[in-house]
């Protein structure tokens, strides 16, 4: 989509720090950390938010979920553990409509998130 933020990232159109890359994802830095690990996941492919996910884009959402785990291994500051979030909707909180997931770790995590 080209008005899409995330998309931009992707295509390299707006700066951004790699965490990790590959065919399907992309993994940056978040602007505005909120914990001292603050990085978001996104896929490659646009997918608007979580109740856009189907039978035929699913897989995608899975091999996000196993980048996340890859990347906690070789992060020493996510040992202890770590949160993953992702907002679906406004009224959730969602402000990309690119689906992505944050992931938060490096301090104690309270509930709310905070």
């Amino acid at each position: 989509m080209s008005d899409c933020l995330f998309c931009k990232i992707i295509a390299g159109e707006i700066p951004s720090k790699k965490v990790y890359e590959d065919e399907l994802v992309y993994a940056f830095e978040d602007i505005a950390p909120t914990a001292p690990v603050h990085f978001l996941v996104i896929p490659k492919q646009h997918i608007s938010k979580l109740s856009d996910v189907t039978e035929e884009n699913s897989a995608v959402i899975a091999h996000i979920y196993e980048v996340i785990a890859k990347i906690a291994k070789e992060n020493e500051a996510m040992k202890d553990g770590y949160r993953v979030v992702s907002n679906c909707g406004e009224s959730a909180g969602q402000s990309v409509f690119h689906i992505h997931f944050h992931v938060l770790a490096g301090r104690p995590l309270t509930w709310p998130a905070g």
